[in-house]
């Protein structure tokens, strides 16, 4: 009797054990890009609840993320600069588009309330570039009559990890002036002339919280999340605009999804009155010969639920949902380009 009981704890204890490996197999690992850690996070969340299926989802930057899927080492990378077709080609990955959303400029400067100070591209390039250098300078006053600017000096915050955010930020100043896009350019990882590193969006939102006198750049929801002093933004058509996700939205409403492979779009200093001048889209990077094709088709399956389900939680952050007609292009890609060893397609 003793020695049923016992094989019969056994079986139940490896049973138990077994179940805890199946649960923990199932669960996707993902790694890459700050800027969307706050809605994969809430997604994460709700498609557990929903399904039982958990997400791990490193929050590292593009940079890192896209390594870590090259080495598959992940299931999916996430990155917000798109990758071109020809690294996309000879890395063997698919890319699609996931979410987008905005990108900020914060500052902690005495006296300046959230949303008060008004910048232009070419004057944040000039900051940047260590050409301006008190929050009083004229080029600043210029831009804000009547508000009382402080002669603090200016310290820059910028990202001290390769990321996408950065990408989105370099690639708007550079298109706004020459001497930023000569002397740094455009990159997920650049040579800052000046200013103090952060990693991760988290990172640099730490940083102008310490610093008086700083300025930084950060995703929307990190800067509301963490109640940090926002700027208003001239955009390519003259309008000073304060960020929210209408204007995010009116900037992605030109994409032109079907132009480029792997739906690259970059959608800073976008035309349009209503259009948030640094407004990005957040991608996602999977390999095309899926080695578990099982996990390849539950990375599908989250967000396949994400784009039907998630569209509340996205707006509620301040993200912008993807559209209906994006999420058919995509979901039709995955059929075509993501397939088991045998090469059968795993959606």
């Amino acid at each position: 009797m003793k020695i049923n009981k016992m094989l019969t704890s056994m079986v139940l204890g490896a049973l138990a054990t077994m179940a805890a490996t199946s649960a923990m197999a199932a669960d996707m690992t993902g790694a890459g890009a700050t800027f969307p850690y706050p809605i994969y996070a809430k997604w994460a969340e709700s498609y557990k609840a929903a399904t039982g299926n958990g997400l791990n989802y490193q929050s590292i930057g593009s940079g890192a993320g896209i390594k870590q899927i090259k080495a598959k080492t992940v299931d999916f990378g996430a990155s917000d600069m798109p990758l071109k077709a020809e690294e996309l080609d000879a890395e063997g990955l698919m890319q699609f588009p996931a979410i987008m959303g905005g990108v900020v400029a914060v500052v902690n400067v005495d006296g300046v309330a959230p949303g008060q100070l008004k910048l232009t591209g070419p004057v944040l390039a000039d900051i940047y570039l260590g050409k301006i250098t008190k929050w009083n300078a004229p080029e600043i006053a210029a831009l804000n009559p009547g508000v009382k600017l402080p002669a603090d000096d200016i310290t820059v915050v910028h990202r001290a990890d390769s990321s996408g955010t950065s990408f989105l930020f370099t690639d708007y100043l550079s298109k706004t002036n020459a001497d930023f896009k000569s002397k740094i350019g455009a990159g997920t990882a650049v040579k800052w002339v000046i200013g103090v590193g952060g990693k991760g969006n988290e990172g640099v939102a730490a940083n102008v919280q310490r610093i008086k006198g700083s300025i930084g750049y950060v995703e929307w929801a990190y800067a509301k999340k963490n109640k940090m002093s926002h700027t208003q933004l001239k955009n390519k058509d003259g309008v000073f605009l304060q960020p929210d996700d209408d204007n995010f939205k009116a900037a992605a409403a030109g994409a032109e999804w079907t132009k480029t492979p792997g739906f690259a779009v970059v959608l800073t200093d976008q035309a349009g009155k209503a259009s948030w001048p640094i407004t990005g889209v957040s991608y996602i990077l999977m390999h095309k010969a899926q080695a578990d094709a099982a996990k390849g088709k539950e990375v599908l399956k989250f967000f396949d639920w994400a784009y039907k389900h998630g569209g509340q939680a996205a707006t509620e952050l301040d993200y912008v949902p993807m559209p209906a007609s994006v999420v058919s292009l995509v979901e039709g890609a995955w059929k075509v380009q993501l397939k088991d060893t045998a090469g059968k397609a795993i959606y």
